[in-house]
């Protein structure tokens, strides 16, 4: 990681933006985004109690998807239609992957989430770490391509490679990363992990200006 790299980024953005993502400018582009809400909501509907019920937790799953802003709405009706079709026997697979990724083995859920959804053609990033980010927002990251390989080449992470389909491998030293970065910019920028790689993303691009 390129640490003067990110100590220049962080100068440039609050120079910008002297009250990170309270400035006023940011007004039109956060007050869609609401974490706290699709918290609050994930946390409840995802509980470890619901799982005894499959056909509620693969509801609260797509609930989940379909209310972030951050999912594209063309990843939200395909993975509809692929929900609606599960058998009962199809939905108990993939509510014991959920629970995996959340509550249990992390790489076993996150590796059968992606081999599940991969039948579908919906093993994409966003959707496999929406649900693990929504419930646990400051260990979590929400994965986006278009940032996450901006990311990698800005900072010179060279033992990361970006590959369209999710890995648990990639996530945990890509996340590994964020995570060091975290601990060196102002609070102001990292309330939330998708606050931080947005700081990231605007950073690099007020940089290369």
């Amino acid at each position: 990681m390129n640490l003067e790299k990110l100590k220049d980024l962080e100068a440039v953005f609050l120079s910008c933006y002297p009250k990170g993502f309270k400035d006023e400018h940011f007004f039109p582009t956060m007050k869609k985004f609401k974490p706290e809400k699709l918290e609050e909501f994930a946390k409840e509907a995802l509980n470890k109690e619901n799982f005894s019920n499959p056909n509620l937790i693969v509801e609260a799953f797509f609930k989940t998807v379909q209310k972030s802003v951050m999912v594209s709405l063309f990843d939200k009706l395909k993975l509809k239609d692929a929900l609606s079709s599960l058998t009962s026997y199809e939905k108990d697979m993939l509510s014991i992957e959920i629970y995996e990724l959340l509550y249990g083995n992390q790489k076993e859920g996150f590796e059968g989430l992606v081999e599940f959804l991969a039948q579908y053609n919906l093993a994409k990033w966003t959707i496999i770490s929406i649900v693990p980010y929504s419930i646990n927002r400051q260990t979590q990251f929400f994965i986006k391509p278009t940032t996450t390989k901006m990311i990698i080449k800005y900072f010179e992470l060279e033992d990361v490679e970006y590959k369209p389909k999710p890995s648990f491998e990639f996530y945990e030293k890509y996340t590994k990363h964020l995570k060091k970065m975290k601990t060196k910019v102002h609070k102001s920028l990292k309330f939330d992990n998708a606050v931080f790689s947005g700081f990231l993303k605007i950073g690099i691009e007020l940089c290369e200006e």
